[in-house]
């Protein structure tokens, strides 16, 4: 049988788990009751990052991390999912499911591999991504950075030197002379509070002493003194430089060539406070820092939430006795989109993407209810007036997940770690057919 038939039979099978999960969830059939239009135009889709797909990212700082000694990673990516060759198909593939928009990052290591060396060739390669979305329909949204950056940047000192916004915004620059025209959306930054995030995780203690050790070895093996990534870089050093790129970089993109929304995406869970004098709003101020505020400044906020954590007077306390975890370790809590939707919205007045949600995960059917009770909410915050445009799903496929390798399974469509074939599973049919019927 041909590929088009087998998408029908997990059409079906999605079909049949959808309806056991909506059997649970009549909060959501009462909301659909009163749905207000959804807005036009609205997004739908699924998004990636270059380091994390595309595979041979040689020139950037983690591909050293990653193949040095000592290192926090599990596995290096190598390979990835070999989307560097293999982008059309994906884009084809999103398109048959039923998406109208993809977001994908364009790889900085890729195209200035040494400082101030441009290479036309990647640049015609991004081009043709963007094309490929294009000739199938799709919406493309642009990250500008997703965590990597070249290897003599982060050698140099990464956003921990003065010059680093004008290099940053050079970057941008150029890229948007060549993409410009045809992108729908960008982000300067991917999830820009992350290492904020990181800060305030109670493991960072531990793993400090490790990725301190990693990064020395990676500056010894580039010949430096010193190796800034962007999550583990000195915030008191990188933050105000880093605010400074974006700023920089948001007035190269929108002096075009092409019109189109820019902002950043934020990593946002939902804070939840337990008890008398609990940390919850001194701990949400924590994670997001200045970076709120300019996202207020841009055109949109990109949401990024996949949990909640709960806080009490003394911090952070562990998921509740009993809760279901998922394959990342946290708690499963599809409803903690629509605080954060709701929070950013509050917070900056912008307009709202989702520019990732989602859930890593062996048992594809528990994806499938976090999808419905995550899509219910935003329906419940569209509802209520706040201006949603889009819901992207991380991720099209099973990736490289950072410093975890490729054992946490975020994708709609599995990939053979040897042939690099893709297989949709029953979740990439059902959140393409809500798609396609333009329901939440």
């Amino acid at each position: 049988m041909g590929e088009g038939a087998d998408l029908s039979r997990r059409a079906v099978m999605a079909g049949v788990a959808g309806a056991a999960a909506a059997a649970f969830a009549p909060a959501a059939q009462a909301a659909a009751k009163a749905a207000k239009p959804l807005p036009r135009g609205f997004l739908w889709g699924t998004a990636t990052a270059a380091h994390q797909i595309e595979g041979n990212n040689i020139n950037s700082d983690l591909w050293l991390a990653e193949n040095i000694k000592p290192t926090l990673f599990a596995e290096p990516s190598l390979d990835a999912c070999d989307a560097y060759h293999r982008y059309d198909e994906d884009i084809a593939l999103s398109a048959r499911l039923g998406f109208n928009s993809h977001r994908f990052g364009i790889e900085w290591a890729r195209i200035e591999p040494e400082p101030g060396k441009f290479s036309e060739a990647e640049l015609d390669h991004y081009l043709r991504v963007l094309e490929a979305c294009h000739a199938h329909g799709l919406a493309p949204i642009v990250t500008y950075s997703h965590w990597t950056v070249p290897r003599w940047f982060a050698m140099r000192g990464g956003f921990e030197q003065a010059d680093s916004p004008d290099l940053f915004a050079r970057f941008a620059e150029k890229a948007t002379a060549k993409l410009g025209p045809l992108i729908h959306a960008a982000a300067t930054f991917n999830e820009a509070n992350t290492a904020r995030g990181l800060r305030a995780n109670p493991m960072f203690n531990t793993i400090a002493p490790f990725a301190r050790a990693m990064f020395a070895a990676c500056a010894k093996a580039s010949g430096s003194d010193r190796f800034a990534s962007v999550v583990f870089a000195d915030l008191e050093k990188s933050e105000a430089n880093q605010v400074l790129a974006h700023q920089k970089a948001f007035q190269a993109i929108k002096a075009g060539p092409g019109d189109f929304p820019v902002g950043i995406t934020l990593a946002l869970q939902a804070i939840q406070g337990v008890g008398e004098g609990n940390k919850a709003e001194a701990l949400a101020g924590q994670l997001v820092g200045p970076w709120m505020d300019e996202a207020a400044k841009g055109d949109f906020v990109g949401v990024q939430t996949y949990t909640r954590i709960l806080v009490d007077k003394n911090g952070q306390l562990p998921a509740p006795k009993g809760a279901e975890m998922t394959g990342a370790g946290y708690e499963y809590y599809p409803e903690a989109l629509g605080e954060t939707i709701r929070y950013a919205a509050k917070a900056t007045g912008k307009p709202i993407y989702v520019t990732e949600n989602g859930i890593a995960t062996e048992d594809d059917t528990r994806r499938i209810a976090y999808i419905d009770r995550a899509l219910a909410e935003v329906r419940a915050c569209i509802n209520d007036g706040i201006d949603v445009r889009g819901y992207l799903h991380w991720s099209l496929l099973d990736n490289f997940e950072w410093v975890f390798g490729y054992k946490q399974r975020f994708g709609l469509v599995a990939v053979d770690r040897q042939s690099f074939k893709r297989t949709p599973k029953p979740s990439a049919a059902y959140l393409g057919k809500r798609a396609r019927a333009n329901r939440l």
